[in-house]
């Protein structure tokens, strides 16, 4: 017998751009929760809930219909009214949700009593205007002045926030024309219904940004609205007018390398993620309607970051390079020009995060931007190189050579911060964030008896990317015409490669250390980092091999992939952020790793543990992160991280298209006019075909195969660009040389 198991938040989460809303499954916002609507790191309305006759409704069921857009089914409890009883589940409430910019709702009551009734609908809202930091933090501080005003004959509350120069707002507005009364801090509508009879309004919450107003797009309160297919009429509530948003997701999704497989699973789980990447799509800091801007996570990363963005350009290449393009173009707006121990800026480095609520505007946090981050600086240049591999674009090398030039700088004179060649972290900012790579939680670094490494400490992983950077950067250098610099540059790499290998293996583990601690000695913690090392190629191939054998061993095997840090560790705790947990990102880049070393059979295995999992969370979306608990057999799931993830996160949704690109062996040399494949296919995943993979001027379909122990691949169509010349055609190329593969 087959079971079907889906785990998700118990939470609802709409969004579009940097404009999102967190639910119950109810559709409201509960007080002392991070539910809310937010804007641009500001939440607007922290509490919203629906009565009648002051008794709350009961939920049916409810589901997020798109990324933006969600219904809620509701009923009645039984209701004591002054002409009568209604008796329980004898009314719907049915609630239709957008967001563009500002959220439109429609609200439909129907009366299956039986009998004529009368009641009090009401609407309660508050709005605490609290920055995003102070609600992830929990610790919420009154600052400015708030002020609500009811205006009756326009059938609109308006409560503001202002705090000096700083100022926000919300407008709850009823658009349906009937009479609304306002009184101890709720909305009440007096309704009559005759049996059968329906009652419909709709709503739209209006948010005001400094002296930017973020208005819902123009909604319909036409009866005819609940005469509708259900999903239809929602859709099209909101965009009675159509907005230039649904043109861009569709030029979005056209634009996609498509995938057709008879796995569906893994169709649903790409559908999904090309859903959810669309909605990750910052709109207000697009470049260009090829180049964009993808938020980290929703709700607590909604902004531009470093680390993340870049990360998600990379897993985005095989799917579509616009994030690759946008991402480098506004990282390198902040790049950092000079020292500011403030932000734990210096000059050459790429900023971590930047903000612009309350807390940012008066400089009470550091994020104006922030550059606490030890690896985005060597990530632009992996990310740049990787762009220009795919696209062949020699004209974005020669756009950010400067910038090129600075962070490479900054490599060497900054993020080698003792000058042994090594990559070393330290925070010189008062706020000290203690650890500053991508495992950034403070208690994420610890020794093998789990006590905490203390600043500056250099961490495996960093002096991979630089091995990376550097030789990708010879590439560059060569492609620029400055061959000397090219040298130098892969003679530092190859250098960096002989002393890692000698001063981070650990000979009794068979793995690379963690890191060094501030005394250069070895952190012989067992942690994933290792494995990153395999995927930036600065491992020598025997000791790639024995990493992955011992993150395999059951310590760091769960079954759902590879944890964060040894169960074996004192420190673990498979709960923990980063000591013990699961990350879908960390693993894309160890199996890809274990890939580019040969080792496609144990890269698969991970590929797989992950993918089970996700067959298993809600709506085929991976959270961030989720717990390291070992897997119990074929019917068990895996446990949601308790503190709370972001779903959708950026990187996580990227890693599907990561793992998918490391089975096939996607690997682009655009300026040589070549896309190189090694298509490794497990049994679970018998076919998959690419459409629209995009190289160079071209695009080209892909059918990849299984028969037997072997996997097969043909081109079965590419189409050029206008004006392309046949010199420039890609040809696609087997990593063994083989020019193409027919049935």
């Amino acid at each position: 017998m087959t079971v079907e198991i889906r785990v998700g938040p118990p939470t609802i989460t709409i969004s579009q751009g940097r404009t999102f809303m967190v639910t119950t499954q109810a559709g409201e916002i509960m007080s002392s929760t991070d539910q809310g609507v937010y804007a641009i790191d500001t939440r607007f309305l922290s509490f919203y809930r629906m009565y009648i006759n002051q008794v709350p409704l009961q939920v049916i069921n409810s589901s997020q219909l798109t990324f933006y857009a969600a219904r809620y089914h509701l009923t009645n409890p039984r209701i004591e009214t002054e002409g009568g009883i209604i008796d329980e589940q004898t009314l719907r409430i049915t609630i239709n949700r957008i967001v563009h910019e500002g959220i439109h709702e429609d609200i439909d009551i129907a009366n299956y009593t039986g009998k004529s009734i009368h009641f009090i609908f009401e609407l309660s809202m508050r709005s605490d205007f609290a920055d995003l930091f102070e609600v992830k933090s929990k610790h919420i501080i009154q600052r400015g002045r708030e002020q609500t005003q009811w205006d009756a004959q326009s059938r609109q509350l308006y409560t503001t926030y202002d705090n000096k120069d700083f100022h926000r707002a919300m407008r709850y507005r009823i658009l349906s024309d009937m009479p609304v009364g306002y009184a101890n801090g709720r909305l009440r509508i007096e309704i009559a219904l005759a049996p059968n009879q329906r009652w419909h309004t709709c709503c739209e919450m209006i948010l005001e940004h400094g002296q930017h107003v973020r208005k819902p797009a123009p909604g319909t309160c036409s009866q005819s609205t609940r005469d509708m297919n259900a999903t239809q009429a929602l859709l099209t509530s909101g965009h009675e007018q159509s907005n230039d948003f649904e043109q861009r997701q569709q030029r979005w999704q056209e634009n996609c390398t498509e995938v057709t497989t008879s796995n569906h699973h893994i169709y649903r789980m790409y559908q999904q993620a090309v859903e959810d990447m669309g909605a990750l799509r910052i709109y207000d800091m697009d470049v260009s309607d090829e180049a964009w801007v993808p938020a980290a996570g929703v709700p607590w990363f909604v902004t531009l970051f470093g680390r993340d963005s870049l990360t998600v350009s990379y897993q985005n290449m095989a799917v579509a390079e616009g994030f690759a393009r946008g991402a480098l173009k506004r990282l390198a707006e902040y790049q950092a020009q000079e020292r500011d121990d403030e932000r734990d800026a210096q000059p050459g480095k790429i900023m971590h995060e930047i903000r612009f609520g309350e807390l940012a505007h008066f400089h009470k946090v550091p994020f104006t931007p922030f550059y606490a981050t030890a690896d985005a600086t060597i990530l632009y240049l992996i990310i740049l190189s990787e762009t220009y591999r795919w696209t062949g674009d020699v004209e974005l090398l020669k756009t950010y050579r400067e910038v090129t030039e600075k962070c490479l700088h900054w490599i060497d004179h900054y993020g080698d911060l003792d000058g042994d060649g090594f990559q070393e972290y330290k925070s010189f900012s008062p706020y000290h964030y203690n650890n500053v790579s991508w495992k950034d939680a403070v208690d994420a670094v610890v020794y093998a008896d789990g006590t905490p490494v203390k600043q500056p400490k250099g961490l495996c992983e960093l002096q991979g990317y630089v091995y990376d950077a550097k030789t990708r950067m010879a590439e560059v250098f060569a492609a620029l015409g400055d061959q000397e610099r090219a040298q130098t540059l892969q003679q530092e790499a190859e250098t960096l490669k002989r002393r890692f290998n000698k001063t981070f293996w650990m000979e009794n583990e068979g793995c690379f250390a963690f890191g060094l601690d501030p005394d250069k000695k070895q952190i012989t913690s067992i942690a994933s980092n290792a494995g990153q090392c395999l995927w930036s190629g600065i491992a020598d191939q025997d000791k790639a091999e024995r990493t992955a054998r011992r993150l395999l061993r059951e310590d760091m095997w769960s079954g759902w992939g590879i944890r964060t840090l040894s169960r074996d560790n004192a420190a673990y705790n498979p709960f923990a952020y980063q000591r013990g947990s699961i990350w879908p990102q960390d693993n894309g880049i160890i199996a890809d790793g274990f890939k580019r070393y040969g080792l496609a059979q144990e890269a698969n295995h991970v590929i797989r543990g992950i993918f089970d999992a996700i067959e298993r969370f809600d709506g085929y979306r991976p959270p961030e992160v989720f717990a390291g608990v070992q897997r119990a057999g074929e019917i068990d799931f895996p446990i949601l991280y308790p503190a709370g993830a972001n779903i959708p996160q950026a990187w996580a949704t990227g890693s599907i298209f990561h793992m998918l690109r490391t089975i096939l062996g996607l690997r682009a040399d655009a300026p040589h006019k070549r896309l190189y494949v090694h298509p490794t296919l497990p049994h679970w995943l018998p076919d998959i075909t690419l459409h629209r993979l995009r190289v160079g001027p071209c695009s080209i379909t892909l059918r990849f195969w299984r028969q037997g122990e072997q996997s097969h691949w043909e081109v079965t169509e590419v189409q050029a660009d206008h004006g392309t010349a046949q010199e420039d055609m890609i040809q696609v190329t087997g990593e063994d040389g083989q020019e193409t593969d027919h049935a």
